[in-house]
């Protein structure tokens, strides 16, 4: 496997080779991430005929900060110049639209399963479970290349969920060193009620929760809602992220660097500063150094 920040390289969105896919095929409702309702399938009123936002630096000032944190890995660029060749655009063939944006569907959830299995590979821990996960890799690798009808027959769900559980395997694997390790200095725990055990609970409802310098090594928040939590301080070295909601959480100063499964998504959507420590390969967004 190439090196974990070289491969996620490739799993960055290129505007400039994609056709606003972004901005077309998924729906959303009015809210504080959306000014607008916008129906599947429907373009935007921001996206201009060159497939370029209108008010791209005015985003999160206009009422679009959802749009600022959406992240296809990369899936916008494949869908146009790979499945589709590059042609027609979606403005040329209405009739060929619908099958784009379903394409496009299916592309970002394969790309978003090659960031995690990419991590995955890179732990030592996981070294017992590295074959099934090259296996994993290198299929999901393959149906990026499929063309339209190939990928309309993939049964995502059971994708999802086939890597979903191999993943589970890797993160316990991977948090079982981290609780076996002495805590570094006087943390204390979490200021939510139940402490630990709460935390551990799949998609845990965490929504405000004060979480300040919690020592959360090791911790599952697969799934859980941290929106708008206060994880100031906090150290999350090996704490699974994986489909964690961080919107509006709290994580100036908070240690991420060795957090498992975070993505470019989850990072845009939290509040941090020059503080917090991201992994490899992970930006602080500009929004945080303006804030």
């Amino acid at each position: 496997m190439p090196d974990a920040v070289v491969a996620r390289a490739r799993l960055r969105a290129d505007c400039t080779r994609c056709a606003g896919l972004c901005c077309v095929a998924p729906a959303f409702a009015a809210s504080a991430d959306f000014a607008i309702d916008k129906p599947a399938g429907h373009a935007c009123p921001n996206l201009r005929d060159d497939d370029r936002c209108g008010i791209h630096a005015q985003l999160r000032e206009r009422g679009f900060p959802g749009c600022t944190v959406f992240d296809c890995f990369g899936a916008g660029q494949q869908t146009v110049q790979v499945t589709f060749g590059g042609a027609p655009h979606w403005r040329d063939s209405p009739e060929q639209a619908a099958a784009v944006f379903a394409a496009f569907g299916v592309q970002r959830l394969l790309h978003e399963l090659l960031w995690y299995l990419t991590e995955a590979l890179t732990l030592e821990a996981a070294a017992p479970l590295h074959r099934e996960l090259a296996a994993a890799h290198e299929r999901t690798a393959g149906l990026t290349a499929a063309g339209p009808g190939e990928l309309a027959a993939v049964d995502a769900g059971a994708l999802q969920a086939e890597v979903g559980a191999l993943l589970l395997s890797v993160s316990e694997l991977a948090r079982a060193g981290a609780r076996r390790r002495p805590s570094a200095g006087a943390r204390r725990e979490p200021a939510s009620g139940g402490g630990r055990r709460v935390l551990h609970r799949r998609n845990a409802d965490l929504v405000g929760a004060d979480l300040r310098r919690g020592d959360l090594r090791g911790v599952s928040l697969r799934g859980a809602l941290l929106i708008g939590a206060d994880l100031r301080g906090a150290d999350l070295s090996l704490t699974d992220l994986l489909g964690a909601d961080l919107r509006g959480a709290d994580v100036r100063g908070a240690d991420l660097s060795g957090a498992l499964f975070l993505t470019r998504r989850q990072v845009a959507g939290a509040r941090g500063d020059a503080a917090t420590r991201l992994p490899a390969g992970l930006e602080h967004p500009a929004h945080w150094e303006a804030a």
